[in-house]
């Protein structure tokens, strides 16, 4: 018999940097999940994207077990890395932060595509290039698209 869900919780954690403190301490333990077990598994899995914030959806179950699922990163932080700037612009559509070409949208949409709602790679790389226009940072060139 399969077991019966009793919620989700969505987390933003550092890869390899789960720890008790808040957000993680707080948001698990209110719902009665074993705190330091999902820290050290998570710890585990996510070795290797170490620094990276990685989105992680925990659905828990009314016998107080869990399942986790980790996410890629979030575009804007790719976008962040890819341009090498620390935050957006204030004022994106008068400000603009920084650069970058369309091979590096493209990089980051083939890398998001699991996550996202998008069929084709194209309209993925749109959705990429939307997300830095928001944070004032323009993409260089023509679409290489349809």
């Amino acid at each position: 018999m399969a077991k019966e869900v009793a919620g989700l919780i969505k987390l933003q954690i550092k890869g390899g940097a789960a720890n008790p403190s808040p957000p993680v301490g707080p948001a698990l333990g209110s719902k009665g999940i074993n705190i330091m077990d999902f820290c050290k598994a998570f710890n585990a899995r996510t070795q290797d994207k170490a620094g990276k914030v990685l989105p992680v959806v925990i659905t828990y179950y009314t016998d107080k077990s869990y399942d986790f699922v980790v996410k890629t990163p979030p575009v804007a932080i790719q976008l962040m890395e890819a341009a090498k700037v620390k935050g957006g612009s204030a004022e994106p559509n008068r400000k603009k932060v920084a650069e970058i070409t369309w091979e590096q949208v493209r990089a980051i949409a083939q890398d998001k595509m699991p996550d996202l709602n998008c069929f084709t790679i194209e309209s993925a790389m749109l959705l990429v290039a939307g997300t830095a226009r928001s944070m004032g940072i323009t993409v260089k060139g023509e679409f290489p698209g349809k």
